[in-house]
C-alpha cells in the first residue's frame, strides 16, 4: 500500500506550522494573482540575471549593487502583499495601507537602481535639493524610509527578535559615546549611518543579499520545483520502504525522509510541513505520544538544512565570506549531517524498544524497487546539481 493512501484516513493539518515567523494572509480573486505575479516576475528575474543571456543579447546586463536593490524590491513588495501587519488582521484581501507600503518600497529601492552611478560619484554624500533657505535631505529620507520598511518586513515574516537585535545594533551605532568604556566610540551621525547602511555596498546591501541574489534564491527555488513535482512524496515513499517494517519504522522513516527531503530543501519550515503531513499520522498510530512524533519530526527536519547540497542560507554566506567555494563547505558539512540522523535513528529505536513499537506491516510498506524506480527522474537533477558545483 502506498504511503499517501494510508495517511488520507488521517489527514493533518500542518499550516500552523507553515509560517517562518509571520502568519500569512489567505488570498484569494485578484489579490492571489498579483502576489503571484509578483512572485513569477521575481523568479523570471533571478533567472534571466543567474544566465548568460544578458551578456549573449548584449542587453539587460544588472551587476552588484543595482541587481540587490531590485532583489529587495521584489522581497518586501511581496512581504507586504502576503504579510498583514499582525496576524489577527489575517484577511483574504490586502489592505489600503500595504498598497502604500508597497509603493515607497518601489520608490526607496528603485531609486537605488537609478541612480546608482549618482550615488557611486557622490561617494557617500547624501543629495539634497535647496529651496534658498529651505532644505529638503531627500536622500536621508529615502534611506530612513527604507531602513524602517525592512525592519517592518522583517518583523512581519520572521518575528520580533530580529528586529530588536537590529534596532539595539542602529541604537549602539548611534548613541556609542554614552556606552561603557570598553565598548564606547564616536557614535554616528544619522545622516552617516543611513548613508553607510542604506545607500551602501557593504551593510544591506553586502554580502549577505548579494549571496541571496546569486545562490540562495536560485537553489531554493530549485528545491521548491522539485518538490512540487513530486519529489518531496517520492522522497517519502522511499523512506517508508526502506526502512518501514523496521522496530519503530515509522519514526526511522520520518528521519530519513526528512533527511532525503533536506536534500532539496534549506527550509526546515518547508521540511517539516512537507513531510511531517504524512509521517506525523503514522507516527501516532504506531504508538508514539503527539508531542513525541513531532518532537521526532521537527529534529528530524531542522537538521535538513545541514543536508547537502541544499543547505540553509547561512551556509552560502559561509562560503562567501571565508572565501571558499560552496562546495567545500557542503563537503565537510556531509558528515556532520549524516552522524546527525544516525544520532536521531538511535535515539527512535531506543524510544521504540522502550514504548515497545513494531515496524509497519508488509501490506502497507511499498515495494523498494517499484518506488525508487518510480521516482528515479527525481534524482537526476540532484546529480547534476552535484556535478556542477564539482
Amino acid at each position: 500500500m502506498n504511503v499517501d493512501q494510508k495517511v488520507d484516513s488521517q489527514p493533518v493539518s500542518l499550516d500552523k506550522f507553515d509560517e517562518e515567523g509571520g502568519s500569512k494572509r489567505n488570498l484569494q480573486g485578484w489579490n492571489l494573482k498579483l502576489a503571484a505575479t509578483v512572485a513569477i516576475s521575481w523568479s523570471l528575474f533571478q533567472l534571466w540575471y543567474a544566465s548568460p543571456l544578458p551578456y549573449i543579447l548584449n542587453f539587460g546586463k544588472i551587476i552588484d549593487v543595482p541587481a540587490r536593490s531590485l532583489h529587495l524590491a521584489f522581497g518586501l513588495v511581496l512581504c507586504f502583499l502576503v504579510y498583514p501587519t499582525l496576524k489577527s488582521k489575517r484577511k483574504s484581501k490586502i489592505s489600503t495601507s500595504d498598497f502604500v507600503l508597497v509603493f515607497i518600497s518601489l520608490l526607496v529601492t528603485l531609486y537605488i537602481f537609478l541612480d546608482y552611478e549618482g550615488l557611486v560619484y557622490r561617494q557617500g554624500i547624501l543629495a539634497k535639493i535647496e529651496f534658498g533657505s529651505f532644505v529638503i535631505p531627500y536622500e536621508l529620507i529615502i534611506g530612513i524610509l527604507g531602513i524602517v520598511l525592512l525592519l517592518e518586513a522583517t518583523r512581519r515574516a520572521i518575528g520580533i527578535p530580529l528586529v530588536a537585535i537590529a534596532l539595539i545594533f542602529i541604537l549602539f551605532s548611534i548613541f556609542g559615546q554614552s556606552m561603557p568604556f570598553l565598548i564606547s566610540h564616536q557614535g554616528l551621525s544619522i545622516t552617516r549611518l543611513v548613508g553607510y547602511h542604506w545607500f551602501g555596498g557593504e551593510a544591506i546591501f553586502g554580502i549577505p543579499i548579494s549571496v541571496s541574489v546569486s545562490f540562495i534564491f536560485l537553489f531554493v527555488l530549485f528545491g521548491a520545483i522539485l518538490d512540487t513535482a513530486g519529489g518531496g512524496k517520492y522522497f517519502i515513499n522511499l523512506a517508508f520502504a526502506l526502512v518501514g517494517k523496521m522496530r519503530g519504522g515509522p519514526a526511522k522513516a520520518a528521519i530519513l525522509a526528512s533527511g532525503l527531503t533536506g536534500l532539496i530543501s534549506g527550509s526546515s519550515v518547508a521540511n517539516t510541513v512537507t513531510t511531517g503531513t504524512f509521517t506525523i499520522p503514522i507516527m501516532k498510530k504506531s504508538g508514539l505520544t503527539a508531542v513525541k512524533a513531532g518532537a521526532i519530526e521537527v529534529a528530524a527536519s531542522v537538521n535538513g538544512q545541514i543536508m547537502p547540497p541544499i543547505m540553509g542560507a547561512a551556509a552560502f554566506v559561509m562560503a562567501e565570506l571565508l572565501g571558499i567555494s560552496y562546495f567545500t563547505v557542503i563537503t565537510h558539512a556531509f558528515l556532520p549531517a549524516v552522524i546527525s540522523y544516525i544520532a536521531l535513528f538511535y535515539i527512535s529505536h531506543l524510544e521504540s524498544v522502550k514504548l515497545n513499537i513494531r515496524g509497519l506491516p508488509e501490506s502497507e510498506i511499498p515495494p523498494l524497487g517499484k518506488t525508487f524506480l518510480s521516482g528515479i527522474h527525481y534524482l537526476i537533477p540532484i546529480f547534476i546539481l552535484v556535478y556542477l558545483l564539482l
